[in-house]
């Protein structure tokens, strides 16, 4: 067997299988819950708007109420403030902070309450006109079932992680038909790793979870859209778009957090704040009915150009105003179909100057691209739009517009419209992540393998006198019996055993020292991440290293010192500049002959 087949491109995981079979039932489990939310959607605005007990898909926009309707959006504001007042706070703002936030703080461990109330809350408000997409609820009603299922059997931390994920990605999957995009989500704001243990869950929960979502929402893209290829001029529209469209989001984001802070500036309880955010919403929908309730028709509209440019100039600003208050003053609601109609309006106000003969595809590209620059998720808005459209014409203006609204963005925000809320109540999140040195290598690479060792039956008092007297070389040594490692002694250690009983003990053994614990250990094979934990978990600066369990034959000795090494080789690789070739070099010691003399 090679000395090397212990290392391994992926770390193995004997559980996976278990959590895969959980993660399935999860798929559907969070579909079904789409459903059941649209449906309350579909139920609250049939009711609040048309007088109607029905699950048809009716627009708000439809409604005859006339005046009347700048109160429809008071009263569901007026109910949900009441359900969080009494019912649970979680079920307040737009669900995936809250979802990163029990993520990384709370154990992934979500409550009942949430799983039903948020579903419940999400229905009245945008049935009863909130600006808001069903998304956003949908992640954090799957993540909470997720969380609820991983609760009652017997997992790891990590592993609820994952199955919170997947309940969440899932009801994405479940509400868009995105599965891919889902994915990506859970990847670039979930799961805050990228790890064959959690990402491979998460991927078949939305693999079940799009199957599954044929059954009740049939097959085929949300909206359906094909665009030409792009030209040789789509690359500069694509570059104005794409810092436009960051600056759209960054706009969005700064307006709704300096909302929120007006709002916490009121001298009245928060429970009131929904239904004054209803109020403009209600003047809003008053004065502008498609910006009403999920849009979901008013962004097909957009993308297909069907919306003329004063309309969608009008449409823009009054969304935009509603969105803002009403997810400001801190009713439920979610994110990604209001930013889906606000980009699309960008695109369909951009598409009558941008150069090049596209204006169908602008819409698409300002959707995405300010999608991914408010989330902080690129990836997941170029996959999105793909998965929303199937256009694959679509695919590279996409690409560079994101990526140039999500650069835009990075320079311009210090955190997302995702993190901003969280840091608010003290958890900074840094969402740069990368392998850490520490998983990339072993113990074998960093140990000492020239370790001199004290047999157990030497005595303690001839064991201080030779090993920690006054020419003592090493502050601890480990302890052998016919081989066999039985722990590390130091002079703190045995100091302790001699006064434990108020006996002297020093014509004791070395053996006698060790014989009440199992001493721990590290393996050669074991990343120095998990040798690094373990010596945090027993307090120890150091550990044996033994060949294998049985034998416990020692190998070599790991400190916390050795596991500095890795970390060391990364801050070169991050801070230490080199050169190693110049680029003509001659181009700046050029010399000129003087020009010859004629005639």
């Amino acid at each position: 067997m090679s000395m090397n087949s212990h290392k391994r491109d992926f770390s193995a995981n004997a559980r996976l299988p278990g959590i895969f079979a959980l993660a399935a039932c999860i798929g559907v489990v969070s579909t079904l819950a789409a459903f059941v939310l649209l449906n309350l959607i579909r139920l609250f605005t049939n009711l609040f708007f048309f007088g109607a007990l029905s699950f048809a898909d009716r627009s708000p926009a439809g409604n005859t109420l006339g005046l009347w309707v700048i109160g429809v959006p008071v009263i569901g504001g007026l109910i949900v403030g009441l359900m969080a007042r009494y019912g649970s706070e979680k079920i307040r703002g737009h669900g995936i902070p809250e979802a990163i936030e029990a993520i990384l703080f709370g154990k992934s461990k979500m409550s009942p309450k949430v799983a039903v109330l948020k579903p419940l809350s999400s229905g009245i408000v945008i049935g009863s006109g909130g600006p808001f997409g069903a998304e956003g609820p949908i992640i954090m009603t799957g993540g909470a079932l997720g969380s609820l299922i991983a609760q009652c059997v017997k997992v790891t931390s990590a592993e609820r992680k994952t199955l919170l994920v997947a309940g969440a990605a899932a009801g994405m999957t479940a509400v868009f038909g995105t599965p891919v995009a889902a994915v990506l989500l859970a990847v670039e704001l979930l799961l805050f790793e990228w790890r064959p243990r959690s990402f491979l869950p998460v991927a078949v929960a939305c693999a079940v979870a799009g199957f599954a979502r044929a059954l009740f929402f049939g097959a085929g893209p949300l909206f359906p859209l094909q665009t030409a290829a792009p030209d040789g001029w789509s690359l500069i529209s694509c570059v104005i778009a794409g810092l436009l469209s960051g600056a759209l989001a960054s706009g969005l984001s700064a307006a709704l957090y300096k909302t929120e802070d007006l709002f916490g500036k009121l001298p009245i309880h928060w429970m009131w704040w929904p239904a004054l955010g209803g109020i403009v919403v209600g003047i809003g929908g008053w004065l502008e009915p498609r910006a009403l309730g999920v849009g979901y028709d008013v962004i097909g509209d957009l993308l297909h150009q069907h919306i003329v440019l004063q309309a969608a100039l009008v449409l823009l600003a009054v969304k935009a105003v509603m969105w803002v208050v009403a997810l400001g003053s801190g009713t439920s609601g979610g994110v990604l179909a209001p930013l889906l109609m606000l980009g699309a309006g960008l695109g369909t106000v951009l598409a009558h100057w941008l150069p090049g003969n596209q204006p169908a595809l602008w819409p698409l590209v300002c959707m995405a691209a300010t999608l991914g620059a408010t989330l902080g998720a690129p990836l997941t808005a170029i996959v999105f739009a793909f998965g929303l459209t199937h256009d694959g014409n679509a695919l590279l203006p996409l690409l560079t517009a994101t990526l140039i609204a999500h650069g835009f963005s990075t320079v311009v925000m210090r955190r997302s419209i995702m993190t901003e809320k969280i840091a608010r109540r003290g958890y900074h999140i840094y969402r740069e992540y990368g392998v850490d040195p520490l998983e990339r290598h072993y113990v074998d690479e960093v140990m000492t393998a020239s370790v001199e060792s004290i047999d157990a039956g030497l005595t303690i008092a001839d064991a201080q006198y030779t090993f920690f007297g006054a020419n003592q070389v090493r502050r601890a040594y480990p302890v052998v019996c016919d081989g066999a490692v039985l722990g590390v002694a130091d002079r703190a250690l045995l100091d302790r055993f001699c006064s434990a009983d108020g006996v002297d003990k020093r014509s004791a053994y070395l053996a006698d020292v060790f014989d009440q614990t199992a001493p721990a250990y590290a393996l050669p094979s074991e990343t120095c991440r998990l040798v690094a934990t373990r010596l945090a978990v027993h307090n120890l600066e150091r550990l044996p290293v033994v060949a294998d369990r049985k034998t416990m034959r020692l190998v070599g000795i790991v400190s916390r010192s050795d596991l500095v090494k890795p970390s060391l080789s990364h801050f070169e690789e991050e801070h230490k500049r080199e050169r190693f070739r110049r680029l003509a070099p001659s181009l700046g010691k050029r010399r000129f002959a003087p020009a010859r003399k004629t005639g």
